[in-house]
């Protein structure tokens, strides 16, 4: 068990190091570096609204309402702020709030 939990640290501690000996500061990073830090926020975005989406039901229950709007508040939010941790977090709170104590 030990060594298991050595070579999950090890791994850890080079996945996190790698891009700073492989993209060192005192050089640019390669445009499609550039392009994937640019166009991922997007596509992570895309595919948690997928991945919520992926089990409702419109024809029962609450209709994707909670779901419907918590994808609302994250957009929005994403929209105005630029900052996805808050949208995300945010929506999820909404969410939570709504399918707990409202769509009981």
């Amino acid at each position: 068990m030990i060594l298991t939990i050595l070579a999950a640290a090890a791994a850890t501690v080079l996945t996190r190091a790698l891009p700073f000996f492989a993209f060192p500061a005192d050089r640019p990073a390669p445009r499609y570096i550039r392009y994937l830090g640019n166009a991922l926020p997007g596509a992570i975005f895309g595919l948690l609204v997928v991945y919520c989406l992926r089990s409702v039901d419109v024809l029962t229950g609450t209709r994707g309402i909670p779901e419907a709007l918590g994808i609302l508040v994250a957009g929005g939010l994403y929209l105005w702020r630029k900052n996805m941790l808050v949208a995300i977090f945010a929506s999820t709170a909404l969410y939570m709030v709504l399918v707990n104590l409202v769509f009981v």
